[in-house]
């Protein structure tokens, strides 16, 4: 019997290619021919490369779409019609029974020669408010995802549907003591977890190592900074451990943390909120993104899951003392986050998704 197709894409930051990260397995048991389709230097050809280098990747010409001035604007409409014509070529070639798509610029592209070539286009949306690239891709998708109840008023009801988070299965099976390990560190500290998403945070990097001869007093450090923001001095600092970046060590790093720092990126705070860990969010301002991060940090907030720290608000005082609220509130936040809802298996996924394709 001839194998499905379907071809993922999605890409910009690890938040636009999780999903597809989570799902593969699954997609592979049930037997589908799996193409991904992303950028040529993005962050995507790396973690599916990595990851599954099995799988057919398709690198296609890709250009970022600005709500700002940029004389760039002018020169990335070309790769983005170019990006859309290799596509074209790949869909065809591949003719697969649908695509799924996770939302990034270089999504734009492959959704639009999704649609002209008669093949069912899934969109997965992760934030409070669509992005600018899901906003482009409504129009040429069959069904839309939202992982939020609040984001189906922003969404077309007749083609919308909230799915709730999805997590990694591998998430949960990290272990602690590999955590330890991994780290150098005995377990006799409890262990503060920073991340500043996958590219890095200047402003939560400088928090914690304007801070960190106080944060040692109390913790051993596992600090992810962002890949060429490691600090050299700093690698034989006795309970720290930086990480530029992480793939297959951090469902053992999460397990091993016992309060979590990070922006508020969807994915990342929902694999949080599944595996129950207090978190101190330090979201995006509205100067750098379209406040996505605000918003679900926000609500992450309102359920009293996470505390938030604008910003606009980070010192070295402000930071500690945000920092000593969720510790002192750690307990609490937890038996808050017992309650939430469990988020869907990939599993489950999978099916929402190919219930769509040809």
């Amino acid at each position: 019997m001839k194998k499905k197709t379907i071809v993922l894409t999605g890409g910009g930051t690890a938040g636009h290619v999780s999903l597809n990260q989570a799902i593969i397995p699954t997609l592979e048991k049930e037997s589908f021919e799996i193409h991904y389709i992303g950028s040529k230097d993005g962050i995507e050809l790396e973690l599916i490369r990595d990851a599954f280098p099995h799988i057919k990747y398709h690198a296609i010409s890709s250009g970022k779409l600005r709500r700002y001035a940029s004389v760039k604007n002018f020169t990335d409409p070309l790769r983005v019609g170019k990006g859309f014509l290799e596509s074209l070529l790949i869909i065809r070639k591949v003719k697969p029974a649908v695509i799924f798509s996770k939302g990034g610029f270089v999504s734009v592209p492959v959704v639009m020669a999704g649609k002209l070539s008669s093949v069912p286009v899934v969109v997965h949306e992760s934030d409070v408010t669509p992005g600018l690239a899901n906003k482009l891709a409504m129009p040429f998708a069959k069904h839309i995802f939202s992982v939020f109840p609040e984001t189906l008023k922003h969404l077309p009801s007749e083609k919308s549907s909230c799915s709730g988070s999805i997590i990694r299965s591998e998430l949960f099976e990290g272990k602690k003591e590999v955590g330890y390990r991994i780290c150098g560190f005995s377990g006799l500290k409890p262990v503060l977890l920073i991340m500043g998403g996958s590219q890095g945070s200047a402003i939560v990097n400088e928090a914690i190592r304007s801070n960190l001869p106080k944060l040692l007093e109390s913790y051993d450090v596992i600090h992810l900074c962002g890949k060429g923001k490691a600090d050299e001095a700093l690698y034989a600092v006795s309970g720290y451990k930086q990480f530029e970046y992480v793939t297959t060590e951090l469902p053992d790093l999460l397990h091993a943390a016992n309060v979590i720092v990070s922006r508020a990126g969807s994915n990342s705070i929902f694999e949080f909120l599944a595996l129950r860990k207090p978190m101190l969010l330090i979201p995006l301002s509205k100067i750098q993104s379209r406040g996505d991060q605000l918003l679900n940090a926000q609500i992450f907030e309102k359920q009293g899951w996470a505390s938030v720290l604008e910003e606009e608000a980070v010192n070295p005082t402000s930071f500690l003392n945000a920092l000593k609220d969720v510790a002192n509130r750690a307990e609490h936040m937890r038996l808050l986050m017992e309650s939430s809802e469990l988020p869907k298996t990939p599993d489950e996924m999978v099916k929402l998704i190919t219930s769509f394709a040809k």
